[in-house]
C-alpha cells in the first residue's frame, strides 16, 4: 500500500545544490519518521538524516550537518532533502524511507524507493 519515489538527483559541481524529493502515498498513521540514506558503490547503505513528526525531532550525521536540511511530507508537499554546498564525497545513490522508529539504522525501515543518483564533481 505504501509507495515511495525519490527524485531530484543529478550531476552538479562542488558547492552546488540539489533538492531531493520523496513522494509518498499510503503512509500509515504510525509511520511518522522519514529517513534519508545514501549508498556509494561497494559500500553499505548509511543513514544521513531523519525527521520525526511525533514528537518533532530532526537528526543529521556530522558529515551533512549544516549543509543538508530535511523536511517531512504534508498535504501539499512531499518530503524533501535540501542539499547545499555539495562535495564529491556526497556522490551516492540516495534513498528515502519511512518507519515508526527514529533511527539512522536501515534495518528499522521497511519501505524504500528505488533511489536517485547524486554525482558531485570537482
Amino acid at each position: 500500500q505504501v509507495q515511495l519515489v525519490e527524485s531530484g538527483g543529478g550531476s552538479v559541481q562542488t558547492g552546488g545544490s540539489l533538492r531531493l524529493s520523496c513522494t509518498a502515498s499510503g503512509f500509515p498513521m504510525d509511520s511518522h519518521v522519514v529517513g534519508w540514506f545514501r549508498q556509494a558503490p561497494g559500500q553499505e547503505r548509511d543513514g544521513i538524516a531523519f525527521i520525526n513528526s511525533r514528537p518533532h525531532d530532526i537528526h543529521y550525521t556530522d558529515v551533512v550537518q549544516g549543509r543538508f536540511t530535511i523536511s517531512s511530507y504534508n498535504n501539499k508537499n512531499p518530503a524533501y532533502l535540501q542539499m547545499n554546498r555539495l562535495k564529491p564525497e556526497d556522490t551516492a545513490v540516495y534513498y528515502c524511507s519511512t518507519g515508526p522508529v527514529a533511527s539512522l539504522i536501515p534495518k528499522f525501515y521497511a519501505i524504500w524507493g528505488t533511489g536517485t543518483q547524486v554525482t558531485v564533481s570537482s
